[in-house]
């Protein structure tokens, strides 16, 4: 009894320093402190939000010793508040106050990556660790690496105080962006949303071949798009999707990767999209509607890719459509449910129309949705005032993760720049792209895709827009290009193998082989690793240029990722042997060159698209 009451205090302790979070989060986003004309630095109000973080990370945690956990979280509190308190003296004269801001700063320091450790392992921490002892020994190394070596006693207190590195932009971000959103993804949650765009896509996809598989892809379009996670996407929407398609006849491991290559692009679908097209926009000093114009055209032939694997996926295997009785009516759903897209359409309103903040469009969305939760409920249940409270915990607990990634890659991104790292690495990588490109492009790929194994896309982001993106840019490559190349790779840990988070939950909701639902998800998800490389190459992709080649680019993309698609799946109206669907892919890759490329060896497009119309048409004389 007393076991199960400590547990309960526990929970009532973390539910009350997640809510803390939230309404921190708010209370800045709405400008609160200019209405009651309250003076304070935005550092402040980061690292209060910080503390909390910090102590619902120790206490949801709590390792083998949970006395220690205790401890840590009030240290957490502790110092997060003395240190928001302190803030403008330590910052502004830190020299005046060496000793106090140095035991803060080590604090500090140990708490964050302590937390780090408990929640994402220790990737972050030894990143971190190499970038510290570069920043300590970087007078002894030669050539553009060699720079001013920092003391420890600066470094620490670099980590901590300084508005460039720990409560930089990064956790602004994590903490006034970031957080409404998360309530909004809550509260549609809470309130039968997930189940809304479920019915909305059986009704839309549900009669058609392989609809089990195209509601899968619609389904978690929609919702990734509010949750912008692909890990917590595949749990949400996996539960119902992945089940349907193994009843429809997908194998067990084509339906966990057909829900884990959704939900990864989830975070790249607009309006909302993920965390890190937030960051995007923040550190190309760019408004997040011309990320979400950029990101829109990528994302839809990626979403057109599933579907077409899909279809042809279920012709191959000849699954048919959902059920009949499973299909709920599209007009009732949408009667039931139309008040889901008030939000969205508020959001997007608020974004092109008013010219809002981002964070500001998603409170005016959160309280629209709030009033009409009192009178219009999905799932028909009765109105409790605890399920807005109980959003508003859920979304404090979902930005622990977020905030501390943020913390940590704030301080490396810092680090980096003060200690000249940036500049060095940069020097390498300008210099081989130089000689080439393309290959360039490939190790910065490779590089992401490594660095992601294990970390978020945001973590993943943030670190190679900071290192990677620069010298892309700085060789003539479009800046959005370039960070959405990066932001693309970093998606991607989330499907490659051998860390792939998004695959294995999928697997396991499956229970399919891992590492196989894994492989499979690449295969499915085969446009995300080279549409980044088309639109570096043609920037229409991105919605940059004249409306016609604009368009022309568009549907000569579409005509290849379609073929290319093909051709892996085996399959067009009949099954297709290995040296027709060898021919399919080779067509395809030619006709998603560049125009000026293609230009020059015309003879070779033109003969690709004939090539795949005599395999497409040989096909259908073996249907007839």
């Amino acid at each position: 009894m007393r076991v199960k009451d400590m547990s309960k205090i526990n929970g009532s302790v973390i539910s009350l320093f997640a809510f803390m979070i939230t309404f921190t989060a708010v209370f800045w986003s709405s400008g609160a402190p200019l209405w009651f004309d309250w003076r304070v630095y935005p550092e402040q109000i980061l690292l209060v939000a910080l503390a909390f973080a910090l102590a619902v990370a120790f206490l949801t945690r709590p390792g083998s010793l949970h006395s220690l956990s205790i401890i840590l979280a009030i240290l957490s509190l502790l110092f997060g508040s003395w240190l928001a308190i302190r803030f403008p003296v330590l910052s502004e004269n830190v020299f005046y106050h060496p000793t106090e801001a140095l035991v803060v700063s080590l604090l500090g320091i140990v708490l964050i990556l302590e937390a780090v450790r408990r929640t994402m392992g220790w990737s972050l921490i030894v990143i971190l660790g190499l970038v510290c002892l570069y920043a300590l020994f970087s007078s002894n190394f030669s050539g553009p690496l060699q720079s001013r070596s920092i003391s420890p006693d600066r470094l620490l207190k670099f980590l901590v105080l300084d508005s460039a590195s720990l409560a930089g932009a990064a956790l602004t971000i994590a903490v006034a962006v970031v957080v409404p959103f998360l309530i909004l993804a809550q509260l549609l949650l809470a309130t039968g949303g997930a189940k809304f765009f479920s019915d909305f896509s059986l009704a839309i996809a549900g009669r058609k071949r392989g609809g089990a598989g195209k509601i899968a892809i619609l389904g978690s379009a929609f919702f990734g798009s509010v949750s912008g996670s692909a890990v917590s996407n595949v749990a949400s929407t996996g539960a119902i999707t992945i089940p349907m398609m193994k009843d429809g006849g997908y194998q067990k491991e084509t339906a966990g990767a057909i829900e884990a290559a959704a939900s990864t692009g989830g975070q790249l679908m607009p309006p909302i999209m993920g965390a890190a097209a937030f960051l995007l926009a923040e550190n190309l000093q760019a408004n997040y509607i011309d990320v979400m114009k950029a990101a829109l055209i990528p994302s839809i032939l990626y979403y057109i890719s599933l579907f077409m694997f899909a279809d042809l996926e279920a012709g191959r295997r000849q699954i048919d459509r959902v059920p009949e009785h499973m299909i709920p009516n599209l007009s009732a759903v949408i009667k039931r449910g139309w008040f889901v897209f008030i939000p969205f359409a508020l959001i997007l309103i608020a974004l092109f129309n008013f010219n809002l903040r981002p964070e500001t469009a998603a409170l005016v969305a959160v309280l629209s949705f709030i009033i009409i939760s009192l009178f219009l409920r999905y799932d028909g249940s009765k109105l409790e005032i605890s399920l807005f409270l109980k959003s508003f915990i859920s979304a404090g607990k979902a930005a622990v993760e977020i905030i501390l990634i943020c913390a940590i890659a704030g301080m490396i991104i810092g680090l980096v720049a003060r200690s000249g790292l940036s500049f060095g690495l940069g020097f390498f990588l300008v210099q081989l792209g130089k000689s080439s490109l393309l290959l360039l492009l490939i190790v910065t790929a490779v590089v992401c895709i490594v660095m992601g194994m294990g970390l978020p896309t945001v973590g993943v982001y943030l670190l190679l827009a900071s290192l990677a993106a620069p010298p892309l840019v700085e060789l003539g490559l479009n800046p959005m290009a370039a960070h959405l190349f990066v932001l693309y790779f970093g998606m991607l840990s989330m499907l490659t193998p051998p860390v792939a988070i998004a695959a294995f939950v999928a697997a396991n909701l499956a229970k399919a082989d891992a590492m196989r639902t894994a492989l499979e998800a690449v295969r499915i998800g085969w446009p995300a690793y080279l549409i980044p490389f088309i639109f570096v190459a043609t920037p229409e992709l991105l919605l940059n240029g004249s409306l016609p080649m604009i368009l022309i680019v568009f549907l000569k993309s579409l005509i290849g990722v379609a073929i290319i698609t093909s051709g892996i799946v085996g399959f067009w109206k009949v099954g297709l042997n290995s040296f027709e669907r060898l021919l399919l892919m080779i067509s395809g890759i030619v006709v998603l060159l560049p125009l000026s490329l293609a230009n020059e060896i015309a003879w070779l497009f033109f003969g690709s698209v004939l090539l795949t119309c005599g395999v497409f048409w040989r096909s259908a004389k073996r249907v007839s």
